[in-house]
């Protein structure tokens, strides 16, 4: 990687959307109006060929090392790894000791740290970010917490776990999280007052489950999804061929668990439109508090010198607590979950299959599987000098690519497998500084392969093309092979017109995998069994321990009053 100087310290912002599609914001066509975010796309670059991994920590471990999240301890989730893979090498579920971040670099390099946020990259005291690079940090270390107030949002977890500096910390009474983060990021930056450049790092909740945002917001999207699903759908596809970024040729996959909207009762449609009233004010949300941001560091006279990257973590969330069980009676009992008011506090809402297959549109599948609907998400890098503003490059950039990205605008050399005397994971990505500034128009070659995999689903892309397969129940675990220019919906199997191409693709990403430990996916794994086992071990187990002396104080009682019973009856029978 080389270096390039520029003349002052840039500062660095960092924002992560989570669980939003690649058509969720304006500068990409979107419904949603986003206008600060918006702003950024027009003095920077949007990146409509950028790829994540499919769920939230294995991305975020991406993003702050550079490197693949197989190599840096984060090989899956921690709440859906399957118990063959618990606790082998690079599937610790959390950043590995031996995993360098960005936060670390800049603060050896004299930069301010802040993060606040979601963190999900573990929870012990060495594994919060005061010990990973960040001199001020407030976070919530799971996958998700309620919005509003201090709770978890599902049964993966016995409470909600928020820290700051490393300490547990207590929410304010007027908490809404996308307000609040911005809030305690601007606290921490007017703390500074020494001149010196700042990194801040923001992990948005929004759009996470539980869907939740103010009135103002949600109330604005009154009637914008009134059609339904295949309305919306039909709409992303029409704005993607209009940006260029999909051929007007090209197909779409047909709809997951499709549904005909008009074959609805008047009830369900409605209840149905309010959700994605409620997912669309919660992006709103966001872009609000966004340009809270924005107008503070104008007002300090620190925008012009501040490089933004926003991203997703990953695409849309298809997971509908209501159509499982056991989650569906956890959240009734817990949360209202229709009515005029949802997406306010002690409400409950989610997109499920359908929406989130729309919101996708128009590339096939959505969170958790290795089709484009997953992984291809919105990327704007704004800010950077010698830049070409408001454009937009189709060029094929991942997640690992930021790092080497913004360690060259810092001017901080790559570090290799050695850093100030030990031993840490080598970068994988590519900086993307000439493309940025357009003394170059790709980040990889024609013919380099860049494997990626994540619980079993697995790609590998090579110039146009793209190997993969996705597991049940999107898809069967047989390889398929796409021409991802003429058919970026994923829609035409090429694998038996073109045997050499699949033979070669494979054997690279065989290659990827060994080079990443890779361990193969069990023949019976199941997302869902794996979210059961964890809820069991993180919130059934730890609140019997809670509640144990409990019950044997009553087991106690019950036996006593039992005994005391029986003698009386035996007394009794004596005289």
């Amino acid at each position: 990687m080389c270096t390039t100087a520029f003349s002052a310290p840039l500062n660095i912002v960092v924002l992560v959307a989570d669980d939003w599609s690649f058509g969720d914001i304006g500068a990409l066509g979107s419904e949603i109006a986003t206008p600060h975010i918006d702003s950024l796309a027009r003095r920077g670059v949007t990146f409509s060929n950028f790829h994540v991994a499919a769920t939230c920590s294995p991305t975020r471990a991406m993003l702050l090392t550079g490197a693949d999240h197989h190599r840096v301890g984060v090989g899956n989730m921690p709440e859906s790894t399957p118990v063959q893979h618990q606790g082998k090498p690079g599937y610790e579920g959390v950043l590995s000791d031996n995993a360098l971040t960005l936060a670390t670099l800049l603060k050896d390099q004299g930069y301010h740290t802040y993060i606040t946020g979601k963190w999900h990259l573990g929870k012990t005291p060495d594994k919060l970010p005061q010990n990973r690079g960040f001199e001020r940090s407030f976070i919530q270390a799971d996958s998700g917490s309620d919005n509003w107030e201090n709770r978890p949002y599902m049964m993966l977890y016995d409470r909600a776990y928020w820290y700051e500096d490393g300490k547990p910390a207590t929410l304010p009474k007027d908490f809404y999280s996308s307000r609040f983060f911005v809030d305690k990021a601007i606290e921490y930056l007017g703390a500074q007052g020494d001149g010196k450049p700042f990194f801040t790092y923001i992990g948005f909740q929004a759009n996470h489950i539980p869907l939740q945002a103010p009135k103002e917001f949600v109330d604005a999207n009154k009637g914008k999804y009134d059609a339904g699903w295949d309305a919306l759908r039909q709409s992303r596809r029409e704005s993607a061929v209009r940006l260029g970024v999909f051929p007007a040729q090209s197909d779409m996959v047909p709809l997951f668990k499709a549904r005909d909207w008009n074959g609805l009762d008047a009830a369900e449609r409605s209840l149905q439109a309010r959700r994605m009233e409620v997912y669309a004010g919660m992006a709103q949300a966001a872009d609000f508090h966004i340009g809270r941001l924005i107008g503070h560091l104008k007002k300090t006279g620190q925008f012009d010198n501040t490089v933004f990257v926003f991203l997703s973590d990953n695409g849309p969330d298809p997971a509908d607590p209501f159509e499982i069980v056991s989650s569906k009676y956890w959240v009734k009992a817990n949360y209202t979950t229709d009515g005029p008011d949802l997406g306010q506090k002690g409400t409950f809402s989610a997109n499920g299959p359908r929406w989130a297959g729309a919101l996708a549109a128009p590339w096939s599948g959505f969170k958790y599987f290795a089709a484009e609907g997953g992984l291809r998400v919105p990327l704007i890098i704004s800010g950077v000098p010698g830049a070409i503003p408001e454009r937009r490059s189709n060029a094929f950039t991942t997640v690992k690519d930021i790092v080497p990205t913004l360690m060259e605008l810092a001017g901080i050399p790559s570090h290799g497998d050695s850093y100030r005397g030990r031993s840490v994971v080598s970068i994988d990505g590519r900086s993307m500084v000439p493309l940025l500034q357009g003394r170059a128009d790709h980040v990889y070659g024609a013919d380099e392969p860049v494997g990626y995999e994540l619980a079993g689903s697995a790609a590998l892309y090579r110039g146009n093309y793209k190997l993969v397969k996705n597991i049940a129940p999107l898809g069967d675990s047989v390889w398929r092979l796409y021409d991802m220019v003429s058919d970026p919906g994923e829609t035409k199997d090429l694998s038996q017109a073109l045997p050499d191409l699949l033979a070669r693709m494979q054997t690279d990403y065989a290659n990827y995998a060994k080079y990443n430990n890779v361990l193969p996916i069990p023949a019976d794994f199941d997302l869902h069994d794996a979210a059961k086992h964890y809820a069991i071990h993180h919130f059934l187990l730890p609140r019997l321990r809670d509640a144990l002396p409990a019950i044997l104080a009553t087991l106690t009682l019950l036996v006593g009053f039992g005994w005391w019973l029986r003698r009386r009856r035996t007394a009794r029978s004596v005289a």
